[in-house]
């Protein structure tokens, strides 16, 4: 009992001190924002082997703290299927997490995220300043009130055109990848639906310009015409699995390899000279394959120009995206994704990551035009022949602070600047209407996809290795079956009249 009257008197003489040091710790503590990304994909300075940093981009987290006063723990994933495996573990781990477009659609779909708030969605920085190509693609597709892009692009070809005379006509179509002239030159991506999305684009080459055809004829409009492309590039019947498979594995003979990182690298040393790609990919390889003047030697390096295409039957519109699980901090994720859709930091992580971001904006613009712009209207290229006007009012008219007025938004470059980065990092209109958004498979699917992924991915047994196999498990099986009945009849009965005692 003293013992127990003695550590009451000595908690209630601390007791006035817990309560000051615990208002201390509630003036000092910080909100935190809980982040997580794609690996590389947020501005944030160069992190040398020795620790430190480089002045060389924009550090956006650490800006983002400093001007509300708040700390962001940022983590970042792999791919989208890592992503919600953790939100499936550690639910309300996270305010803001960045999947891509099929993900979103099952997280909306499983009840998994929290909705943005009417204030955002009427006044917001980013309802501001998004293209309105992009919004309005939300807007149809029922997202707009759980997700706001982030980045977004098409996929293609990157190719070196001095490969042959015929490469950029044979490119033209995805089907080209499959001639026996670009054997062990070319790679695809290692993800099951990028490249089950290229099976089915080749099995289905014949429907899609038929589709095509009639669109360029007027007898389909443009929302009819990209939903029927848009059907075609999402099924998941039986005989498209099957064809899609018999499809890749034709294809595996040809291919340098799968890959989903390294086929950048491979483009610039020319290791391979074509590489199914993502857009932002696409632009980050020719920049780096190009040649340029070294400041510090004096001399102008070697490199190649590499170009983009998209085939003509159609393509895949993707976009990353945030999306606020269920318990985040709604208020806080907002603020985090208006700074973000401030148009001088959409530039600042354009700069860093390569991809394009879905904000638009006159900054934007003006970093467009200060990249690609080679003169203005009846201006000539280097060649002597005309610039040609590469029109982006679809993706910036409604985004202007005044500098620009919507109809201005044109960039004037020549015929051979108009294959390279811009065609990567802004589609035209025309490549917008034939191109795809993947939907999000149900379970019973994906599991049949993944089956016909690994069959394309793994090596094929012939059949004497079966009939080897086969024989094998036969002989052990009868081996087990003669030990079970020899154990049944290897003891002797007991005689008549007696029993037999077990331990």
């Amino acid at each position: 009992m003293k013992k127990i009257v003695s550590l009451a008197l000595s908690f209630c003489l601390l007791l006035p001190f817990v309560f000051l040091l615990a208002g201390c710790s509630k003036d000092t503590n910080k909100e935190v924002l809980h982040v997580y990304n794609w690996e590389d994909y947020i501005s944030e300075p160069t992190q040398n082997s020795d620790g430190t940093t480089e002045d060389d981009y924009v550090d956006l987290l650490a800006e983002f703290e400093e001007e509300y006063g708040v700390t962001v723990e940022y983590s970042t994933f792999g791919t989208n299927e890592n992503m919600y495996n953790e939100l499936q573990i550690n639910p309300g781990a996270y305010d803001l997490v960045c999947p891509s477009d099929y993900m979103i659609m099952k997280m909306i779909s499983e009840d998994m995220v929290e909705p943005f708030t009417d204030e955002f969605l009427q006044n917001s920085t980013y309802m501001k300043y998004a293209s309105p190509y992009i919004k309005e693609l939300f807007e149809e597709n029922g997202w707009t009130k759980y997700a706001v892009a982030y980045m977004w692009g098409t996929m293609g070809y990157v190719y070196n055109p001095e490969l042959s005379d015929t490469v950029e006509e044979d490119l033209s179509s995805w089907a080209g990848l499959w001639q026996e002239q670009y054997a062990s030159v070319a790679t695809i991506k290692d993800s099951v639906r990028d490249s089950y999305f290229l099976g089915v684009a080749a099995v289905y080459r014949d429907e899609l310009m038929a589709l095509k055809e009639q669109f360029e004829k007027g007898e389909l409009d443009r929302m009819a015409y990209n939903a029927k492309v848009t059907e075609i590039m999402n099924r998941t019947d039986e005989k498209t699995i099957e064809a899609a498979k018999e499809a890749l594995l034709e294809l595996k003979k040809n291919l340098y390899g799968f890959e989903v990182d390294s086929g950048k690298q491979d483009m610039v040393v020319g290791r391979i000279s074509i590489n199914f790609a993502w857009s932002g990919d696409a632009v980050y390889t020719m920049d780096d394959a190009e040649p340029y003047f070294n400041e510090e030697t004096g001399k102008e390096e070697p490199g190649i120009y590499l170009n983009y295409i998209v085939p003509e039957e159609c393509s895949n519109i993707w976009f990353d995206g945030w999306v606020m699980p269920k318990g985040a901090n709604v208020e806080l994720a907002q603020k985090f994704i208006d700074f973000l859709s401030r148009p001088e930091n959409a530039v600042a992580n354009m700069n860093y990551i390569g991809y394009t971001s879905a904000i638009a904006g006159d900054a934007v613009f003006t970093e467009m035009t200060d990249w690609y712009s080679e003169g203005e209207e009846g201006d000539l290229d280097e060649e002597g022949a005309p610039l040609v006007p590469y029109d982006l009012n679809y993706f910036f008219n409604g985004t202007s602070d005044g500098a620009y007025k919507d109809g201005d938004y044109i960039i004037y470059v020549s015929a051979e600047s108009a294959k390279r980065q811009i065609s990567a990092q802004y589609p035209t209109q025309e490549v917008l209407d034939r191109s795809a958004i993947m939907q999000h498979f149900d379970d019973a699917t994906n599991a049949k996809v993944n089956e016909m992924w690994e069959e394309v991915k793994g090596l094929p047994i012939p059949v004497w290795a079966y009939i080897v196999i086969a024989v094998i498990a036969a002989g052990i099986i009868i081996v087990a079956l003669s030990y079970v009945y020899k154990g049944k009849h290897s003891d002797p009965k007991p005689r008549k009249g007696y029993y037999r005692v077990t331990k």
